[in-house]
């Protein structure tokens, strides 16, 4: 594979969005090691022009998503400067080939972690700050489901954007897993879960991404974002359309498409 070529095309898409078929054959990251050195090689592409990457979002956090997609485990995309709002949100429909949204916790990191297996106390005295979030994201694809997943991967599985709510740095007297999410999709709801539906604990994700980034060489950095998976189906929206999300003792987040 032609890695250099690769993140070129991948990047090139990323600025501007259309139907993606897919990268050549000979170009296709053959397993998930082989993505994630792909990302990387993106990633330095995009920094040029959206800033440097800031933060994390973990996908594919639930068994239905895995098994559809044929991936045994979540996937992590980067996250940078240019597409992170603050509450009230706009990331214009007409921007995106096919733009959704989904309901979040956030956490942003408030101390540099070594590389290494941190477990959830380490994590929780890591961060500094949990936020509610709408993570923005682009089925920017011919047909997704036929890239495969390193592809996916290498292209940050879908993200496009977020929208941050304010956070919340008393966070420890709250249960993470206990806490409801709702989502309203132009005043209707859209769909509604809880944290425990996210890896079975939102920390548990956080843990995933650490151990991950670990076996990358890299650690969780402070004033990092990480977007740690969504409680709610992802709604795929039309032009104009209001969202809301609100996450019990967390708050409200709204954007428009």
């Amino acid at each position: 594979m032609d890695l250099q070529a690769a993140a070129d095309i991948l990047a090139g898409h990323r600025l501007r969005p259309g139907a993606f078929p897919g990268l050549p054959e000979a170009l296709r990251p053959p397993n998930l090691a082989a993505a994630r050195r792909l990302q990387d090689a993106v990633h330095e592409r995009l920094s040029a022009r959206l800033g440097p990457r800031i933060g994390w979002k973990i996908g594919c956090t639930t068994s239905v998503m895995q098994r559809f997609l044929g991936i045994p485990e979540p996937c992590e995309g980067g996250i940078f400067q240019a597409d992170v709002q603050d509450s009230p949100g706009r990331f214009p429909a007409a921007a995106h080939h096919r733009i959704g949204v989904e309901c979040e916790i956030a956490v942003r990191i408030g101390r540099d972690l070594p590389p290494g297996e941190q477990g959830h106390e380490t994590l929780a005295a890591a961060v500094e700050s949990v936020l509610p979030a709408i993570e923005v994201v682009d089925d920017r694809y011919a047909d997704f489901a036929a890239l495969g997943a390193p592809t996916l991967l290498a292209d940050d599985f879908f993200q496009a954007g977020c929208v941050l709510g304010l956070p919340v740095a008393g966070w420890r007297g709250l249960d993470l897993a206990a806490l409801s999410g709702r989502m309203w999709v132009d005043g209707t709801e859209a769909g509604r879960g809880r944290g425990r539906d996210v890896l079975g604990h939102p920390l548990a994700a956080l843990a995933w991404l650490s151990g991950t980034l670990a076996r990358r060489g890299r650690g969780l950095e402070a004033g990092e974002i990480v977007l740690l998976g969504s409680l709610v189906q992802t709604q795929w929206i039309k032009p104009g359309a209001r969202i809301a999300i609100e996450i019990e003792s967390l708050g409200r987040v709204e954007m428009e498409a």
